[in-house]
């Protein structure tokens, strides 16, 4: 990594990791991963343009219905091609089956990874500290030229590092492999959907 780019990069990650920690109305602090969708961040990303605004109205209808259980929790919601991560802390493990079913029955939901934990909800100082180390994570991939870095979503929970995305299984080595390198991460875990590496060159904008 670059000493003289970072840290223009970690500030950028505090802001950013302080602008997300703005909570919903009710019960449930929730989080919304949203796809960015528009100019070249569309081009590039390895998802259909339809996935990618069935993703955002994914992440939005599962926030509502997350909402209406009215849980006192802190709820992570990040859709990525139709398959649904959810993070975060609930009270109960009932709780966590509660929240899987609402977001299951969201329409055009493919999957749904349930990584919620039943344990105290994480504290601000917690989150914040979450926001900068995804912010790391995703300057290494950058940093990492043998990469497309906006390839992987990066979402980051309790130190814990999940990644998603279409990618080669060449290509998902190599994430886990640089996310486990930067400093703070306790965990990698992959939620890639891994696709051929002819596939992924069917991907590839031609000139």
């Amino acid at each position: 990594m670059t000493p003289q780019r970072f840290p223009l990069r970690l500030a950028a990650a505090t802001l950013a990791a302080a602008a997300a920690l703005g909570t919903l109305p009710g019960c449930a602090p929730l989080l919304i991963g949203g796809a960015m969708v528009g100019g070249t961040m569309m081009a590039l990303d390895r998802r259909s343009s339809g996935a990618q605004v069935d993703d955002q109205a994914i992440e939005l209808k599962a926030a509502a219905r997350v909402r209406e259980l009215a849980l006192p929790a802190h709820i992570n919601v990040t859709s990525y091609n139709r398959v649904v991560l959810i993070t975060g802390e609930v009270t109960r493990e009932a709780d966590k089956a509660a929240v899987e079913q609402a977001v299951s029955r969201v329409e055009a939901v493919r999957s749904v990874v349930n990584e919620l934990a039943a344990m105290d909800t994480s504290t601000i100082g917690s989150r914040t500290s979450d926001g900068v180390l995804s912010s790391k994570v995703k300057a290494s991939f950058i940093d990492a030229k043998d990469l497309q870095a906006q390839a992987a979503k990066v979402v980051t929970e309790r130190g814990t590092v999940y990644l998603m995305g279409r990618v080669t299984e060449r290509e998902a080595g190599r994430f886990a492999e640089v996310a486990r390198s930067v400093d703070g991460v306790r965990k990698v875990v992959r939620v890639f959907e891994i696709i051929s590496e002819a596939e992924l060159a069917n991907l590839q904008p031609r000139n």
